[in-house]
């Protein structure tokens, strides 16, 4: 599926700003109704993680986990508008998933630089039970962010691919996880700045968890 393009920023506005007419704010993800009853600290949790189910918000994360950036300048790296950006920016902060490091001078003031803590996201939807239309949503995300990705894949270069849905003993299941998490580490932990000399630009993603016991009432189940 192509990536939802924006206006591009128009030649007179200055890095660091939105420009002189703010085009209305990119709306937010469609939630589906939540159960009645539900604590203030529960609807904090999922909208915490719904903050990532955004294919855009996915890019930015990736972008600023090698380099710090203000939102002119990821804007212009991504192609898409400072306006998209900026609000997008705004999010991904407030959900404390990047931090201001720097400011760099533009024309009339300063602008922000983020950076992207990758530790920042075992934080994310933590305190709470998430509902799965949370994570339904994050699933979406990804995957127009997989496809996008993909369109841009060498296919010279070798790759590696896995897709299981498997029973496993539950130590096999922590010894996976753990892999996964330490792999996970060693991908962020060795981000280069984008167009560094002599680096590969590689794309991954993983998900993993547990599954419901039963198997749906649809499944044939032998016999």
């Amino acid at each position: 599926m192509p990536e939802p393009r924006t206006h591009p920023r128009g030649p007179s506005d200055p890095p660091g700003s939105a420009g002189p007419s703010r085009p209305a704010e990119p709306s937010e993800p469609s939630r589906p109704a939540e159960p009645s009853g539900r604590s203030a600290a529960t609807e904090a949790s999922v909208a915490d993680l719904r903050v990532l189910a955004h294919p855009l918000r996915l890019r930015l994360l990736s972008l600023l986990t090698g380099q710090a950036y203000s939102a002119a300048e990821a804007a212009r790296v991504l192609d898409q508008s400072q306006a998209n950006v900026s609000y997008h920016l705004r999010r991904l902060h407030a959900a404390g998933l990047v931090d201001a490091v720097a400011e760099v001078a533009v024309r009339g003031g300063t602008a922000k630089r983020y950076r992207h803590d990758p530790d920042s996201g075992e934080r994310v939807g933590r305190d709470t039970p998430q509902g799965v239309d949370a994570y339904l949503a994050l699933a979406g995300a990804l995957g127009e962010e997989l496809r996008r990705r993909t369109a841009q894949r060498d296919t010279e270069v070798r790759g590696e691919m896995t897709d299981a849905e498997v029973w496993l003993e539950p130590q096999m299941w922590a010894r996976v996880r753990e892999s996964a998490k330490e792999l996970g580490e060693d991908l962020h932990r060795h981000a280069l700045p984008p167009g560094t000399d002599g680096a590969v630009r590689v794309s991954a993603t993983m998900v993993l968890f547990a599954m419901k016991g039963e198997t749906n009432q649809g499944e044939s189940k032998g016999g």
